[in-house]
């Protein structure tokens, strides 16, 4: 499932319009849209705010695994 997807269903889940989700993030409307088109112009710390909102966290895995053991 892609991370578009992904903040596309948690914010219907959540009952939120693209503009209520928006308001919550402190960002703009089409930010929200662009977003969930999978638009891959948006700015990182952005993506961060609204997943915040949708409580969603992200795991990075390093596929070289913990090399300060």
């Amino acid at each position: 499932m892609e991370l578009a997807e992904i903040i596309r269903d948690a914010r219907k889940a959540a009952g939120l319009t693209q503009k209520e989700l928006a308001d919550h993030a402190g960002v703009a409307k089409n930010l929200v849209y662009d977003i969930e088109k999978g638009k891959m112009t948006v700015r990182y710390e952005n993506v961060l705010k609204v997943l915040d909102v949708l409580n969603i966290r992200i795991e990075y895995i390093s596929p070289l695994g913990n090399r300060n053991a």
